[in-house]
């Protein structure tokens, strides 16, 4: 089983459509895995780093720790989702029928992936695509396009992956594309039909 990637930013933890992202996904027939942001989680660690002076490793794995916490809120909001934390975690979630939202710190950190905020979620949803071998990444972001496409190093010029996303990217072999946070009631159709703006590499 080769499931499809859609990673949800944790800047929908405050806005209208994280629920509409969550029912729709719950509801798609084809396996899907969420990753998720880190969301007010993280920026309470990158806050208590900067007051309390804390290196990047430490960071990195309390980074971990935020998308894990964000992953069991999604569980809370949407009975359908299930939290995982390993390969077979994921599968035993899939065979049941039900949605893995990604708890990453198991797997991450035993890759001894770089502890650097230039690794962020983006980057952990393009090596987990790598991992599952995923056809498909989708992710959720507050942006705008003009176009069918976007480059990846255009897109990390501009900020909205992180620096690394376009290394694993490529790496993963998924054919990656964007959506907005609007977009959740497309995701069908996104899917099959490749009607998000694609991410070429």
């Amino acid at each position: 089983m080769r499931p499809a990637i859609v990673k949800l930013g944790g800047s929908l933890a405050a806005g209208p459509h994280l629920k509409g992202w969550l029912s729709a996904i719950a509801g798609e027939p084809r396996a899907v895995v969420i990753v998720p942001g880190g969301g007010p989680f993280a920026d309470a660690v990158r806050a208590a780093q900067a007051a309390m002076g804390f290196d990047d490793g430490a960071a990195h794995a309390m980074a971990m720790t935020a998308m894990a916490m964000f992953a069991r809120a999604l569980q809370s909001l949407e009975p359908r989702l299930r939290a995982a934390s390993s390969r077979a975690a994921i599968a035993r979630a899939l065979r049941a029928g039900e949605v893995p939202v990604w708890a990453p710190e198991t797997m991450a950190l035993a890759a001894r992936l770089p502890e650097t905020w230039d690794l962020t979620s983006d980057s952990l949803a393009a090596w987990l695509a790598g991992e599952l071998r995923s056809p498909q990444l989708v992710l959720v972001k507050h942006v705008s396009f003009d176009g069918r496409t976007i480059g990846v190093d255009d897109l990390a010029a501009r900020g909205v992956v992180d620096p690394l996303f376009p290394l694993y990217l490529r790496a993963s072999g998924a054919r990656a594309f964007v959506a907005r946070p609007s977009d959740h009631g497309r995701l069908r159709d996104g899917l099959r039909r490749d009607l998000f703006p694609e991410i070429v590499v």
